[in-house]
């Protein structure tokens, strides 16, 4: 269930995202810089959070283990660090006629909220099954709510035009070089709280947390291993690398909602496949036993995209051979990091979920 991309498998070049409204000054390939400058200018506003350790979670993977946990992050996810990143880098005029984006649920939620705490207004295309609970905090943070149907509409298609029409800027949920500089700032919080660690599991969805944090990560641990973690019915990014290029499956019906999406984005890709080690996929079911271990032993509650990288590592797919010791000492145990992207699930799904 793992694909190693071919070599490094060399860029693709910088693509520049088909639907973003991209600023001129925004850089044409991510780097660490632009990390540090995210992290800059979310200080004070983003939740810097917290890194969990169990020792039961160590003894049942035979690793060191340490949760980013983006779960108590504002707007209950990741997505707030990218979303806030792009908005409030937009012109006075751009904040008064205000954003689109389209989404599931959690870059719903982060553009709404960075449009509201900056003064500007969100009009959102969200699907007829996202979650209930996201639904109503975007609208609770003020947002209007467009609603489309995933199997047979086109939400980035539909943003644009409301985009057009209204004469709105468009936030992309990941293909976006500010998007992605936002979410590589957990990795690099994470690695400053840590020290250096020799892998790191992300999930991947559109892939704009992997590709920012596999920026910042790789700057600051050369050598560490980025795994990037799929359900298996949305396994895009899997078939894209073996590939070479960006491949569209049918949109996958999953529980990891955030994780649904039928093709990578183009310049997410680009730094993916360059940084990527490897992709696991996991099933709806193992995310559940993630989702109780969680729970039960962590005492965090996660959604079940926010779990997937969390089940790759309990299913022993993660093959990371001990860390040698110094001259004289005797290996110990590899030093993973696991982001825990979000806790977006209201109570009667969770209990669905895990029921």
């Amino acid at each position: 269930m793992t694909q190693n991309p071919t070599g490094p498998a060399g860029s693709t070049g910088p693509t520049g995202p088909a639907d973003a409204d991209v600023p001129a000054d925004a850089p044409a390939v991510v780097t660490l810089d632009d990390v540090r400058d995210a992290a800059r200018r979310l200080t004070g506003v983003a939740h810097r959070t917290p890194v969990l350790r169990s020792r039961t979670l160590d003894a049942l993977v035979g690793a060191e283990v340490h949760l980013k946990c983006e779960n108590f992050q504002r707007a209950g996810a990741f997505k707030f660090r990218g979303a806030y990143n792009a908005v409030s880098r937009l012109t006075p005029e751009q904040l008064a006629r205000g954003v689109a984006a389209y989404s599931s649920g959690n870059h719903a939620q982060a553009v709404a909220l960075a449009a509201r705490e900056l003064g500007s207004h969100a009009v959102i295309v969200m699907p007829d099954d996202a979650p209930k609970s996201k639904t109503d905090a975007t609208a609770g943070y003020g947002a209007e709510i467009v609603r489309y149907d995933r199997y047979t509409g086109d939400r980035a298609a539909l943003a644009r035009q409301l985009a057009e029409e209204r004469g709105l800027t468009l936030i992309p949920p990941y293909e976006h070089p500010h998007i992605i500089a936002g979410q590589g700032t957990a990795a690099l919080e994470l690695i400053e709280e840590t020290g250096p660690l020799d892998a790191l599991l992300t999930p991947v969805g559109g892939g704009g947390l992997m590709a920012g944090s596999a920026t910042a990560a790789t700057a600051l641990v050369p050598g560490i291993r980025m795994i990037g973690v799929e359900p298996a019915a949305g396994d895009d990014t899997l078939r894209s690398l073996a590939a070479g290029h960006p491949v569209t499956i049918p949109v996958p019906r999953t529980i990891a909602d955030g994780q649904a999406i039928e093709t990578p984005g183009e310049l997410t890709f680009s730094v993916n496949r360059r940084l990527l080690d490897s992709v696991v996929l996991v099933s709806d079911d193992e995310i559940r036993v993630a989702m109780k271990l969680a729970f039960e032993r962590l005492k965090i509650v996660t959604e079940p995209s926010g779990a997937s990288a969390l089940a790759a590592l309990l299913t022993g797919r993660i093959d990371l051979p001990p860390v040698p010791g110094r001259p004289g000492r005797d290996p110990h145990p590899p030093r993973i990091g696991v982001i825990i992207s979000g806790g977006n699930v209201g109570l009667e799904r969770f209990l669905e979920l895990l029921g």
